[in-house]
């Protein structure tokens, strides 16, 4: 058996890594300190429970936040890694740091709740998704949410949505009920922007075609869209009939000019369409088409 040699991790590749987790970090506090508590608007998760005890018993936010968050970082040290840990020491530091450091500094929005929660959302998802991207995260309760996930028969998601509703019920408390509403509003907008940032703009999509024409379909999305595909054989359960199933990843931007390919050349195909997180090796590069 031929012997793999693993490589070791670029150190300059893992300081940037660092850089970008740290300023990750402070963009999240600076949407946090300038947009978001200075309108009386909270955060889900660990941080949002920060704001809260930093509101009732007058504690420095960055301390909360820090101390707060020990528990999970251990957790993901067990559940993912060291590098995650560490990572995320780094990240949910620089997020505790840059709040003391900009605690003071002006609001750069007052008054308009929703420009306030589409804007603060905005902010803290870029920052708390460029943290995650290279590594690490800003907030625990992600983590327990995956280990929620692998003692009781539901979901992470599910569970990251019942610890926020409980999270956002202690925040009515402290900012009354419109600021619950409008943080369960930014955290909504700081998701979808993680999604984003994680994942960029165009992201990919998988194609799986079953036609009976599979030579033509592969030749034509090669010569009109630079993209390469492979198929295999199934079977129809019902009818045990032999069909060829193609597989063709592409980018979002591509999407309609696929479906347009697959609809004139048979477009009584069967065709399932569905997102992926990250495409890596193989032949996945575009060729020219002109």
């Amino acid at each position: 058996m031929k012997k793999i040699n693993r490589r070791r991790p670029n150190k300059l590749k893992m300081l940037l890594r660092g850089l970008m987790v740290i300023l990750g970090g402070f963009i999240a506090a600076y949407g946090l300190e300038t947009v978001l508590i200075p309108n009386s608007v909270s955060d889900g998760g660990v941080t949002g429970l920060s704001i809260v005890g930093s509101q009732l018993f007058d504690l420095p936010l960055g301390i909360l936040i820090a101390v707060l968050n020990i528990p999970f970082i251990w957790l993901g040290y067990k559940q993912i890694g060291k590098s995650f840990a560490i990572f995320s020491i780094i990240g949910i530091v620089s997020l505790a740091a840059g709040t003391v450091l900009m605690h003071h500094t002006p609001a750069i929005i007052e008054g308009d709740t929703l420009l306030i929660t589409v804007v603060g959302g905005i902010i803290l998802g870029l920052g708390m998704g460029l943290a995650l991207r290279n590594g690490g995260a800003l907030d625990g309760i992600d983590m327990l949410a995956v280990l929620l996930s692998r003692k009781l028969p539901f979901g992470t998601s599910d569970f990251i949505l019942f610890l926020n509703i409980f999270v956002f019920i202690v925040v009515s408390s402290v900012f009354g009920l419109q600021g619950a509403i409008l943080s369960a509003i930014a955290y909504f907008i700081a998701s979808k922007v993680i999604h984003i940032v994680e994942e960029g703009l165009s992201g990919s999509r998988t194609f799986q075609i079953i036609t009976t024409h599979p030579e033509l379909m592969i030749e034509t999305i090669r010569d009109r869209l630079g993209r390469s595909a492979t198929y295999k054989e199934a079977y129809g359960g019902f009818t045990n009939e032999n069909f060829k199933e193609i597989t063709c990843v592409i980018n979002r931007l591509e999407e309609t000019k696929l479906k347009e390919i697959i609809n004139e050349i048979d477009p009584e195909s069967f065709v399932t369409v569905y997102d992926v997180a990250e495409v890596k090796g193989g032949n996945f590069k575009k060729n020219d088409i002109h």
